[in-house]
């Protein structure tokens, strides 16, 4: 299980003389911890009040950072610590509103009885015109058994809750899409792909989410073949998605020809075998896996790549090597080939610190903090609902990345999520795939 990411807002008065934020972000960072956000609050004569937003991997992490403040001296003061994220949630994220204002007996006998009778008539006759008289064309179901959520492992569907409305809520702020969360209290995959067929009229699309590995491959399987509307696991293909994307910007930086490298995969899960996957589409040509699994190898072998036996022969194979382990420190400076590119995309500890990697040689290292699954999935879906796709291809996947990666800035490795031109430029790739397919 990964640690936790503990996010908390400290409210830090310091006194009006340079160099004070400095000494505070020093000691803060001395501990460790992860600075986010600073809000400055209040500008007074002689002293400014800030919101500094905090990321620990644990509580006594989060105390030892609570006592490097205290101890300082020249009047700098922790005023209060709190926790922002709890209170977002209250209440939950999302709710379902009317887009129409019923104001009038006359707005009422036009979207409820007796008007909404005629409707109801045209969709009988048409059942095809419900995309366009209906939410169903605009909306997708985020399912989850709640056995893989975020990094926290097998803590159940109403653990796992705010994640699915953290994804509808994105969907809504990004694309516009209507999610709807699905909480199954069943793992069995039969139940999972029945429960879903049932369903399934309700909806425009399908987002699996955090359902673990290794019958997460079977249930997307099964609902890809059954189902004739669009099915995504995102753990598996949002991923991949985006760290292609993260790649090629890596490539570019390094300069580096990704279709002519050797590309090695540490850790072959649910991410780790979509990421092979989508390396192949994109037209790498070498492909490598290691992973203590051999069932794991053997499907990789299965999609067309390489299992290698160790970890040691894959770092002195590949030019490219990514991580997704969950295995702080795996990769050791001394196995780092002079000029590889290095992405240890494992939160919050990578595999290998991107300046370790640097310092023992690497031409580009990062970790996966900006690798957000964000970047992905809305325009994915936004594309395939506009076209009004029957499945996701593996084309539309690359064409996705590819829009990522163009609409990154010269040395960074992904766009800003927030950056809605980023979305748009995913929706307008994938919809073009999608039409040219005719899917």
């Amino acid at each position: 299980m990964a640690e936790r990411n503990i996010i908390r807002t400290m409210l830090v008065e310091t006194p009006s003389i340079p160099g004070n934020l400095g000494r505070l972000a020093t000691a803060i960072g001395l501990v460790g911890v992860d600075i986010g956000e600073i809000e400055t609050v209040q500008v007074g004569p002689t002293s400014t009040m800030r919101n500094i937003t905090i990321h620990c991997e644990s509580e006594e992490q989060l105390e030892e950072a609570v006592q490097a403040i205290h101890d300082l001296d020249g009047g700098i003061r922790l005023h209060a610590v709190s926790d922002e994220v709890l209170k977002a949630h209250e209440g939950g994220k999302i709710q379902m509103k009317s887009r129409m204002d019923i104001r009038s007996l006359a707005d009422l006998r036009r979207v409820y009885t007796p008007g909404v009778a005629n409707v109801c008539k045209v969709l009988e006759e048409e059942p095809d015109k419900a995309w366009v008289y209906t939410s169903i064309g605009n909306t997708v179901a985020i399912v989850t058994d709640g056995t893989a959520i975020l990094g926290l492992g097998d803590i159940g569907p109403i653990a796992g809750m705010p994640v699915m409305e953290g994804k509808a809520a994105l969907f809504d702020r990004f694309v516009g899409i209507s999610g709807v969360p699905i909480l199954l209290d069943t793992k069995d995959p039969d139940e999972i792909v029945e429960t879903v067929k049932h369903i399934s009229q309700t909806f425009g699309g399908v987002l699996l989410e955090d359902i673990g590995s290794p019958h997460c491959f079977e249930v997307e399987e099964r609902l890809k073949k059954e189902l004739k509307i669009p099915v995504m696991h995102d753990d598996q293909h949002g991923t991949a998605v985006v760290t292609l994307a993260a790649v090629i910007s890596a490539c570019r930086s390094a300069g580096v020809d990704l279709k002519e490298a050797e590309v090695g995969q540490i850790g072959l899960g649910a991410a780790g075998l979509a990421i092979c996957r989508m390396f192949k589409a994109y037209g790498v040509k070498g492909v490598y896996g290691a992973d203590l699994s051999d069932d794991a190898k053997a499907r990789l072998a299965e999609y067309g790549g390489t299992p290698v036996d160790s970890l040691s022969e894959l770092m002195e194979q590949c030019d490219i090597v990514i991580a997704t382990t969950g295995c702080p420190g795996l990769i050791k400076p001394e196995m780092v080939r002079k000029g590889q590119v290095i992405l240890a995309l494992s939160n919050p500890k990578p595999e290998i610190r991107p300046e370790e990697a640097l310092k023992a040689g690497a031409a580009y290292a990062a970790d996966g903090r900006s690798v957000n699954n964000v970047l992905g999935f809305p325009g994915i879906f936004r594309g395939v609902l506009n076209a009004r796709a029957r499945e996701i291809t593996h084309p539309m996947l690359v064409a996705a990345a590819e829009a990522i990666a163009n609409s990154t800035r010269p040395g960074d490795l992904v766009p800003h999520p927030l950056d809605p031109r980023v979305h748009e430029a995913v929706t307008q790739a994938v919809e073009r795939v999608a039409r040219e397919e005719s899917v």
